[in-house]
């Protein structure tokens, strides 16, 4: 008699991976830019929609995030701006507690990795309008929580923040932005 032995006998953990789509919306708050922000409104609370997608093993996953901050330069009533947006896509690398640890409760996780910010302002005179897209890199947390098998709930918190950026005429310095989102997103676990 053969007696075959496979990877998947030797280990003592099968190896299981889940796909999360995550919808979200939330808020951005705490930013700061070199951007000319003709209505100082970058550091104002700001909503933010978009999705995320991950690929999660028991420990270790991976992020791909996508974030769109529409208004994101215009405050008040001041109306010096007429459209403007901050968006965000970044690839991550995923750390959470393992998932026979949190089966039935919330399962922390830290996030971290690069992309690209975009920045848009359009003024009325376009004469001192921005569109810059960035590098940057964002850092986090947060925890998931299932309601059945496939269905749950996510809350996470990261900031976001480019580098690199050049020296033009619509910036004090290198172009930069910074800023902290917040999130609630509703999980698909396949």
């Amino acid at each position: 008699e053969i007696y075959t032995l496979s990877l998947h006998d030797a280990l003592p953990i099968s190896i299981h991976a889940e796909w999360q789509l995550r919808p979200f919306f939330g808020v951005t708050f705490a930013g700061s830019t070199t951007f000319f922000d003709l209505e100082q409104a970058a550091d104002n609370p700001n909503l933010v929609v978009g999705f995320n997608s991950v690929l999660l093993g028991e420990l270790i996953g991976f992020d791909a995030d996508l974030g769109y901050a529409p208004g994101f330069f215009q405050g008040g009533g001041q109306h010096l701006v007429t459209r403007s947006s901050a968006t965000t896509l970044t690839g991550n690398v995923v750390v959470a507690l393992p998932r026979r640890l949190t089966e039935f409760t919330l399962r922390p996780y830290f996030v971290g990795g690069a992309g690209f910010m975009q920045a848009r302002i359009n003024d009325p005179s376009k004469v001192l309008g921005v569109s810059s897209t960035l590098p940057a890199v964002d850092l986090g947390g947060g925890v998931t929580g299932f309601l059945s098998d496939r269905i749950g709930v996510s809350w996470d918190v990261r900031h976001f923040r480019s580098f690199g950026g050049k020296a033009r005429g619509l910036s004090f310095g290198r172009e930069q932005l910074s800023f902290w989102r917040a999130n609630m997103a509703l999980v698909f676990r396949y």
